[in-house]
């Protein structure tokens, strides 16, 4: 009984660690010397903008507008239609180049290939925007400042594009969250910010180092794409006022077929992250480190659930472990709350936690899809065009 005890007491633990690595993080980032960024950009670099859709056109009119409203000029904007009907598409711009596969792509690396490998000229840097993204105008001058630092890789912000519902307004909490643990305060504690698939940046040679020879099937070319850049002991730079919108999920089966997806990554790369830990160790490396942690971690709502499940045990059986527990929640929800603030989070977000429940739940469901995630079409509607006009004024 005492062995089955100490193990159970090493698991809840380790749950609980997830609840409170971040205020450790919260806490270090105070004594670390600020990363030193200029507060303009110097070097105009020469950009390739890799822009993909897949089987939708809908979003690229709006998404192609708003990277021509940039305040910058040296770049080429590459479109990447992968089975897409482009009858229709015509950007009328000498700095957009329209590419229809031949045949379908399927995959996030080969329609970022097959951009790369058509180039009309060696692009020193290229970034990836999704088709349901649009960028504020300065946008690229906010990655130069990191790329004059000599950083090989940038993560920008992907901020809500809509909170018309209180799916995507807390879609757009938890993303907040992650992004102020996984990117900033990873970022100010020496290590690397975690990438988000979309508005971030490299220079060309390092992204065709990482990931030209490698074939990757299904979501999680992000992840990948880290695992590569942190074996290779680089860190990733965060840019947060490089700021790409995003299209939140705003239905409950569009978040439960997104979520599926996402718990597929996780349980596809986890195992990567504990070995990168480890190696962390050994090498003493502590962006490997750090990161090899928050890559391991499981999704907050699976995190969520098995401590509830902990705690109702331990009311019963094991009460001397509920003070643990009390420290770990009130840490989580103070991190919570100063990741809200920190990024200022629009009322909307703040109203729509009373629904966290029911959003629990569908991530839940999500999970019992996981296993054929791939097979799920995860393509996101567009509710927002008026944002596109919000961007060509702010550049004005």
């Amino acid at each position: 009984m005492e062995v089955l005890i100490t193990i159970f007491i090493i698991f809840q633990v380790l749950v609980g660690f997830n609840l409170l690595l971040p205020v450790f993080l919260y806490l270090f980032h105070f004594f670390k010397s600020k990363n030193k960024v200029s507060t303009v950009a110097g070097s105009e670099y020469d950009y390739g903008i890799i822009v993909t859709a897949y089987q939708q056109t809908t979003l690229l009119t709006d998404v192609v507008k708003s990277i021509l409203n940039l305040n910058y000029n040296n770049y080429v904007v590459y479109v990447v239609a992968d089975d897409c009907d482009i009858t229709n598409l015509n950007f009328n711009s000498d700095k957009v180049i329209l590419l229809r596969p031949e045949e379908k792509l399927a995959s996030n690396t080969k329609s970022h290939f097959y951009a790369v490998n058509r180039f009309i000229r060696p692009h020193k840097l290229l970034t990836i925007i999704d088709s349901d993204n649009l960028v504020e105008p300065e946008y690229l001058n906010e990655l130069n400042k990191f790329f004059d630092l000599e950083y090989l890789a940038v993560q920008g912000v992907r901020k809500a594009k809509n909170l018309n519902t209180a799916y995507a307004c807390l879609d757009e909490a938890g993303d907040i969250y992650y992004r102020f643990i996984d990117r900033k305060l990873l970022f100010d504690n020496g290590s690397s910010a975690s990438l988000a698939g979309s508005g971030m940046a490299f220079t060309t040679s390092f992204y065709r180092e990482c990931l030209e020879t490698l074939s990757i099937e299904g979501a999680g070319f992000d992840k990948v794409l880290q695992m590569e850049i942190l074996n290779r002991g680089k860190r990733i730079a965060f840019a947060e006022r490089a700021i790409v919108y995003d299209e939140k999920t705003s239905k409950s089966q569009q978040l439960v077929n997104q979520r599926a997806r996402w718990i597929n990554t996780w349980f596809k790369y986890a195992g990567k992250g504990v070995k990168l830990v480890f190696k962390g160790v050994f090498q003493l490396n502590k962006n490997q480190f750090l990161c090899g942690l928050i890559f391991s971690r499981p999704p907050l709502f699976i995190i969520a659930g098995l401590s509830i499940l902990c705690i109702l045990i331990d009311i019963f059986f094991l009460s001397s472990m509920l003070i643990f527990w009390l420290i770990a929640i009130v840490s989580f929800f103070s991190i919570f709350f100063i990741a809200l603030n920190y990024f200022k989070a629009p009322k909307a977000v703040y109203n729509a936690l009373v629904k966290v429940p029911v959003f629990m739940f569908l991530q839940i469901l999500s999970l019992f899809k996981a296993r054929k995630a791939n097979e799920i079409s995860t393509a996101t509607i567009h509710y927002n065009e008026g944002i596109v006009d919000e961007l060509e004024r702010k550049k004005n």
